[in-house]
C-alpha cells in the first residue's frame, strides 16, 4: 500500500515548515535535527559515526527558523549570535547520534508497516480525517525530503521517542516521596516584614571621593569602538523590471503545470499479512474464504472491519480515500485502475501481504483555464529569471569585491550605490548595523584591521551586502564631567545600600538578644503564607521559606533580604503550619507529577552517561 513511500527518492526544496518539524520533535524534544546527505566534510564523528556540515548547515537553519517563529514576526535575526547557534545545533546532533546509537543497541525497532501507520495517522497528512497521499506529498516537499528521507528520520525519532517513553515509564515513586512533597509544597508560614529604607539623598560625597573611584574604574568609562562602513546593496526586487516572459514561455508553463494533473481514485482494501502467524499459502487462503463471503453477498465494508489487518483502515471499511497515481504498490495501483466503480479484485499479492481491493469511486481533475494561471504563470516564470540574476550579480559581486581596493569599481560594474552608515559599535546599530552578520564582518580582522572588502553578506533571502570600513573610531576616556553624575548616583546607592545593612544587622541583633520589642516597629505581618503567595516580593518568600522552623513561638528566626534598590527587608519567621494529609487524588497527582520528574531526570542522566562514555570528535 505505502511502499512505494519507502522506496521513492525526490530531490531537496530549499524552502522550510517549521509546523510540522515542531510537531515532529515532540517525540523527543531535540530540537531540529535532520537526515541529509552527507558532505565530503565533517563538522563531528560520534563513536566512528559521521555528522557532516550539510546536516550541521540545516540543523542552525532550522534553529534559527524556530527562534523566529517563537520570538514572534518582529524579531530581529540579526541579532542572533551565529556561533552559539552553531555550538547548540551541533550539540544537537551530537545527542541525536548518542540516543540512535544508544536505541540501536538496546534493540529498540520499529516495522515497516508500523512506521505507516504512524504516517497514515498523522493529522497534518490528512484531509476530511483520512490520509491523502497528494496532502503527504505536498507537504513532505515543503519540507525539503524525499518520501525515503522523510520515513528515515521519522523513524530516527520513534526509535528515540521509545527511548525516553523506556526510561520514563520505568521511573516509580514511593509513598513516602509522595508525602514529603505534599507537606513541603503545601506547608504555609506566618511571618512579618520589617523595611529598612535605603536613602541615597541622605549620603553626602566629596569630590575626591567620585574622583578615586573614576581613576580606579577608569576602564569602565570609554567611549565605545566604533565603525562607519560603506557598502553596497544588491536587491532581489530590482531584477524583476528587467525580465521578460513570452506568451510562448507562457503556454509551455501552462501545459506542463496542467499535463500533471491526473485523476484520483477512492479505494478500499482487506489486507491479510503474511507473517509469523501466517504463511504465504494460509494467508492467501483466508482472503480466498473472505472473497467467497463477499461473492454471496456480504458487505465488503462489514468483512473490511471484521478481517482487514492494516489499523489504518479496517475501522472505516476498509477505506483508503481518494489518492493519485504513484501511491500505492505498483502491484496494488494496477489492479486498482484495472477496477471499474464498485468493483473488487481478485486477490493482490503486495510486499504488506494479499488483498482484496474495491474501487469506491473516480475524481476528474479539475483543469483551470490558461486565463486563471496567467498572472500566477507570469510571476513563477520572471521569479525565476530573477533568481538566476539574483545569483549571478551576487557572485559577480562578491569577485569584484574581492579584487578591488575599495567599493567603487564593483559599485560601477553592477550599477550601485555606495552608501555610508551612521556609527555603530560592536553591539550594532540602525539600518544595515542591526545585521549582527553586518557588524561582526566590519569589526572581523580582515575587514576593520587589513583594510578589505567584506564577502557577500545575506540580509534576508532578498537581499546581499558588501562592506568596508570608512571610519574606525577607537575607544577614548571619557572626561570626569561627563560621567561624575553617574558615579555620584552609584556611589550613593551602594554607601546608602550599606548603611541600610548595617542597620539591619544591628536591629536583628537587638531583636535576638531581647533588647527591642517584637511589636515595637512597624511590622508588616502575614498569616500562613504559600509558597507563590501574591503581593509578597519571590525573594522575600524564598528566603522565607529557606529559613529553619522556630524553637518557640516566643523565639522567632530573623533573616535579612536586599532588594533591588539597595533597601533591605528584615523577615522575621514565627511559625511553620503543617499541611493536612493529602487527598487520594492529591496523591495521584503528586505521584504523576514527580514521576514524569523524575523520568526527565533519568533520561537526561542517561544522555550524559552516553556523552560521557562515547568518543566525540569535533572538527
Amino acid at each position: 500500500m505505502l511502499q512505494n513511500i519507502r522506496d521513492n527518492s525526490q530531490g531537496w526544496i530549499a524552502k522550510t515548515i517549521i509546523g510540522i518539524i515542531v510537531v515532529l520533535m515532540a517525540f523527543t524534544g531535540i530540537e531540529a535535527i535532520f537526515q541529509a546527505t552527507t558532505n565530503s566534510q565533517d563538522a563531528a564523528k560520534v563513536n566512528g559515526d559521521e555528522i557532516s556540515q550539510n546536516e550541521l548547515s540545516q540543523a542552525v537553519d532550522m534553529q534559527r527558523r524556530q527562534l523566529m517563529q517563537q520570538l514572534g514576526k518582529d524579531f530581529d535575526a540579526s541579532l542572533l549570535d551565529e556561533q552559539m547557534l552553531r555550538e547548540s545545533a551541533l550539540k544537537g546532533l551530537i545527542d541525536r547520534k548518542l540516543l540512535l546509537q544508544g536505541a540501536d543497541k538496546s534493540k529498540f525497532a520499529i516495522s515497516e508497516p508500523a512506521l505507516d501507520q504512524v504516517i497514515l495517522t498523522m493529522p497534518e497528512f490528512q484531509v476530511d480525517g483520512a490520509f491523502n497521499a497528494e496532502r503527504f506529498d505536498q507537504v513532505i516537499r515543503q519540507l525539503g525530503y524525499s518520501r525515503l528521507q522523510f520515513r528515515q528520520m521519522l523513524a530516527q525519532e520513534v526509535l528515540i521517542g521509545q527511548v525516553r517513553a523506556g526510561l520514563a515509564g520505568s521511573a516509580f515513586v514511593t509513598d513516602a516521596q509522595v508525602l514529603a512533597f505534599a507537606r513541603l509544597e503545601k506547608q504555609t508560614r506566618d511571618f512579618a516584614s520589617l523595611n529598612v529604607k535605603a536613602d541615597p539623598d541622605a549620603v553626602k560625597l566629596t569630590d575626591e571621593e567620585v574622583k578615586a573611584y573614576y581613576d580606579e574604574h577608569a576602564k569602565e568609562f570609554m567611549t565605545p569602538d566604533q565603525v562607519v562602513i560603506d557598502y553596497l546593496e544588491l536587491k532581489k526586487a530590482s531584477f524583476f523590471d528587467q525580465v521578460t516572459v513570452s506568451d510562448e514561455q507562457l503556454q509551455a508553463q501552462y501545459q506542463k503545470e496542467t499535463a500533471n494533473l491526473a485523476e484520483q481514485r477512492r479505494a478500499a482494501h482487506i489486507l491479510i499479512e503474511v507473517n509469523d502467524k501466517l504463511n504465504e499459502a494460509q494467508a492467501k487462503a483466508k482472503l480466498e474464504e473472505v472473497q467467497q463471503r463477499l461473492a454471496k453477498g456480504e458487505s465488503f465494508e462489514a468483512l473490511a472491519k471484521e478481517f482487514s489487518q492494516d489499523p489504518g483502515s479496517a475501522t472505516n471499511g476498509g477505506d483508503l480515500g481518494y489518492a493519485a497515481p504513484g501511491v500505492y504498490d505498483p502491484a496494488f495501483e494496477t489492479a486498482l485502475y484495472a477496477l471499474g466503480k464498485d468493483q473488487v479484485s481478485a486477490p493482490v499479492r503486495t510486499d504488506f501481504g494479499w488483498h482484496l481491493i474495491k474501487l469506491l469511486g473516480v475524481e476528474a481533475p479539475e483543469v483551470p483555464s490558461f486565463a486563471s494561471l496567467k498572472d500566477k504563470l507570469t510571476r513563477e516564470l520572471k521569479a525565476q529569471q530573477v533568481e538566476q540574476r539574483f545569483v549571478e550579480a551576487t557572485k559577480q559581486l562578491e569577485d569584484s569585491s574581492f579584487e578591488a581596493s575599495d567599493l567603487a569599481q564593483p559599485a560601477q560594474e553592477l550599477k550601485l550605490t555606495v552608501h555610508t552608515s551612521a556609527p555603530f559599535g560592536r553591539e550594532g546599530g540602525d539600518g544595515v548595523a542591526a545585521s549582527r552578520t553586518v557588524v561582526q564582518a566590519a569589526f572581523s580582522p580582515e575587514v576593520l584591521d587589513e583594510g578589505a572588502n567584506s564577502t557577500a553578506i545575506e540580509l534576508d533571502p532578498e537581499t546581499v551586502v558588501v562592506v568596508r570600513v570608512k571610519e574606525h573610531r577607537k575607544p577614548e576616556q571619557l572626561p570626569l564631567d561627563a560621567v561624575s553624575a553617574s558615579i555620584r548616583a552609584q556611589l550613593a546607592k551602594e554607601h546608602a545600600s550599606a548603611a541600610a545593612k548595617t542597620k539591619a544587622e544591628e536591629l536583628i541583633a537587638s531583636l535576638r538578644d531581647g533588647k527591642t520589642p517584637l511589636n515595637g516597629q512597624d511590622w508588616k505581618v502575614v498569616q500562613a503564607a504559600t509558597r507563590s503567595q501574591e503581593g509578597i516580593d519571590p525573594t522575600v518568600l524564598q528566603a522565607l521559606f529557606r529559613m529553619p522552623k522556630p524553637v518557640s513561638k516566643d523565639k522567632p528566626n530573623f533573616s535579612s533580604v536586599t532588594l533591588a534598590d539597595g533597601s533591605l527587608v528584615i523577615v522575621r519567621l514565627d511559625g511553620v503550619n503543617e499541611a493536612a494529609a493529602p487527598s487520594e487524588d492529591e496523591k495521584a497527582q503528586i505521584r504523576r507529577f514527580l514521576a514524569s520528574r523524575i523520568g526527565q531526570q533519568d533520561f537526561t542522566a542517561y544522555r550524559k552517561q552516553l556523552e560521557n562514555e562515547a568518543d566525540i570528535k569535533k572538527f
